[in-house]
């Protein structure tokens, strides 16, 4: 039985262990290959280990230095701000719709979830954010149009929901109103699914480009994503403009383009890479107890 059994824990021990491997080398191949030199790549390949050491891509990467500075500060304040600000908001919308004596809990989760379903397309969006709210060109259209998710507002609602319902109760008797109960009961038991949520909502943000493609003109406001994707792009493009000959144009043959893809990727994911680390403790919890209930 003793060896049936260390034989069982091994087999589930090396199974994870390969799970880990699977992982981590392609992470450690992406970081191999920005660090490599694109002669060596075209030479030999990709490897684990460069063999040929190279700091070109980053140059490229960081030749002008201001504006991936703007960029990361413009990414970082439109994260940080907006995921706590969602967050908070989806809270608030959330709990009343956890309390079972709430008249309107139905039909406006009824609402909630209907927009799940439907939405108006990007013409009616950019209309309203442009020509009404005025937040073309601004921080604020990070932050303010997508301030509110009706999933994670489902997720946070279900997860209040399995609250102990004697603690609300027990804080009405001695007198606590509602926003009371809220910050000092509510939000403190519910750590794991808010910081679940809150780093789904930095993830998003953080990885978002699109916004400045369509709203965004002035080059200080930028994200990070997008500033990474210009760098990328117009090399690129004068490279294969170069190629065509159709126009003179004069680049630099050792343009390391393919180094640098992947150096865009240690520099865009590296900070997210940083942080998930002091949030993965709360998933299992916040999220599966969050999805228990619909």
């Amino acid at each position: 039985m003793r060896k049936k059994f260390f034989n069982y824990r091994l087999i589930i021990n090396l199974f994870f262990i390969l799970m880990c491997v699977t992982f981590i080398v392609p992470m450690l191949y992406v970081i191999s290959i920005s660090f490599s030199s694109n002669a060596s790549i075209d030479a030999s390949g990709y490897s684990l280990i460069p063999t040929e050491w190279s700091l070109d891509a980053y140059r490229y990467v960081f030749r002008n230095p201001e504006q991936v500075l703007n960029s990361y500060k413009t990414t970082i304040f439109a994260s940080v701000v907006g995921s706590f600000l969602s967050v908070f908001v989806m809270a608030l919308m959330a709990y009343p719709l956890s309390r079972p004596n709430f008249v309107f809990k139905k039909p406006i989760t009824f609402f909630v979830f209907f927009t799940m379903l439907f939405g108006g397309g990007l013409i009616p969006s950019y209309i309203l954010n442009t020509q009404y709210l005025g937040l073309a060109n601004s921080i604020w259209i990070y932050i303010l149009p997508g301030l509110a998710s009706a999933w994670h507002i489902i997720i946070i609602r279900t997860f209040f929901q399995q609250l102990p319902p004697a603690l609300v109760e027990a804080a009405k008797i001695d007198g606590a109103r509602e926003m009371r109960v809220f910050f000092t009961i509510i939000l403190p038991l519910s750590k794991p699914v808010l910081a679940s949520v809150l780093f789904m909502m930095l993830t998003a943000k953080w990885n978002d480009w699109q916004t400045s493609l369509i709203y965004i003109r002035d080059e200080t406001l930028y994200t990070l994503q997008y500033t990474l994707q210009k760098v990328l792009n117009e090399v690129e493009f004068l490279k294969n403009l170069a190629k065509s000959g159709e126009f003179n144009v004069t680049i630099n043959a050792d343009v390391p383009t393919e180094p640098m893809r992947f150096a865009l990727v240690i520099v865009a994911a590296g900070p997210m890479l940083v942080v998930f680390p002091f949030f993965q403790k709360y998933f299992s919890k916040g999220l599966t107890v969050g999805a228990v209930k619909g």
